[in-house]
């Protein structure tokens, strides 16, 4: 049998089949994590993947969108009947779509989707790593990293996370770091959430109020120092929690009950930061942080502690990076870029370059081509996605 010119070309042009891929996370609770599932599974090209979900926990905001995503819940043991019964289900669910990529999000997930993928036979398996380990026992950390040798990669969203694992001793050939993605409307100016006053600048920090290591005692301890030297300042606190009476609590105690504005749980964040004349982060630890880049494609300079990946993010054209617990030196560096004498062009400048840089290093489009350059080239090398045109051509032609 021949092959004419005009059907040679069609076959050459002609695309591979989209890739079934598994994303799981652990819930849709607003949080970092969820927020980038949630980023990717929704805006992957339906050309190139066929996205499917799962979850441990069917809840919170980030599902919108998402379809009816069913759910592998645990029981509250990872290592109990019930959860050995989820993974056996996962494996099940994941053979029955012919799943070729499984890519798990976060700890709960390494621990049910790699080794549920694997017992499926699963070619591509693909864990998560986007905080640094020191939020989790050793014990967690031993059994995250057990699942992470199942592997074929591991994604991290900062160099500080993907050297933690190095120097735990897993190979530098499985880890692939990959930002976090902005929507493009992160970038676009908004009205401030709050309305100018004249004469007083804002500083404030965005983070949940659920857990200690986002330190809000420590900003609240900055915001006294500050507050000392430059008494027409307002700070605020977006975010909400189970500890916020504690925090509110505490604020009142430094003599800061008039001077701290408490916005809890808000769904209009580029309108929070809109409102602010410097974000800063006080956490004691951090992956790559989405409150520095969102505050950054806000135009805004930030001053954070230099822990984990912060410093893959800020320096001094784009605000300041500080010693981990030096809070003298954090209050000092929030009020010099707030000074009379050079705040303005100073802010601006360092805001412009902020921008620039989230723009060109954090943009949904780049980290999407980052993500899918990752899938296609696991699927090659597990010879799952060979070049399907040239293979139906030579096909054809021996036949």
């Amino acid at each position: 049998m021949t092959v004419s010119a005009v059907d040679r070309d069609s076959l050459v042009t002609a695309k591979p089949a989209p890739a079934n891929l598994f994303l799981m996370t652990n819930s849709f609770e607003t949080g970092g994590s969820e927020r980038q599932f949630a980023l990717l599974a929704k805006n992957l090209s339906a050309d190139q993947f066929q996205v499917h979900s799962g979850c441990l926990l069917r809840k919170g905001p980030f599902a919108e969108g998402l379809g009816d995503v069913p759910e592998f819940h645990l029981g509250g043991n990872l290592y109990g009947w019930r959860s050995l019964r989820a993974r056996w289900r996962l494996s099940q669910h994941l053979r029955r779509n012919h799943v070729q990529i499984a890519h798990a999000f976060d700890f709960y997930t390494n621990l049910t989707l790699v080794p549920a993928a694997r017992l499926a036979r699963v070619p591509v398996v693909i864990g998560s790593h986007r905080q640094l380990g020191d939020l989790i026992t050793p014990a967690q950390f031993r059994a995250q990293f057990a699942a992470f040798r199942w592997c074929d990669a591991v994604v991290c969203n900062s160099l500080a996370g993907a050297n933690r694992l190095a120097a735990a001793g897993l190979s530098r050939s499985k880890l692939f770091v990959i930002g976090n993605a902005l929507l493009a409307d992160t970038f676009v100016t908004v009205p401030p959430a709050l309305p100018p006053r004249p004469g007083v600048q804002r500083v404030g920090m965005v983070a949940r109020m659920n857990a200690r290591y986002k330190n809000h005692s420590g900003f609240l301890r900055i915001a006294a120092r500050i507050h000392q030297q430059l008494s027409d300042i307002e700070f605020l606190l977006a975010g909400d929690g189970p500890l916020r009476h504690e925090i509110e609590q505490e604020a009142q105690s430094l003599g800061l009950g008039a001077h701290v504005t408490f916005l809890g749980d808000r769904r209009d964040i580029p309108s929070v930061l809109a409102a602010m004349d410097v974000a800063v982060l006080t956490s004691d630890s951090e992956g790559l942080s989405n409150v520095i880049l969102e505050a950054m494609a806000a135009g805004l300079p930030v001053v954070a502690y230099d822990v984990g990946g912060n410093g893959e993010l800020v320096n001094e054209q784009r605000g300041a990076l500080i010693a981990a617990g030096d809070e003298s030196g954090f209050a000092d560096a929030v009020m010099r870029i707030l000074a009379d004498s050079a705040s303005p062009s100073l802010r601006n400048q360092m805001g412009r370059e902020a921008r620039r840089f989230a723009q060109e290093n954090f943009g949904l489009g780049l980290v999407l081509s980052r993500y899918v350059d990752l899938y296609d080239t696991l699927l090659q090398r597990k010879h799952v996605r060979p070049d399907v045109s040239l293979t139906q051509a030579s096909r054809t032609a021996r036949a």
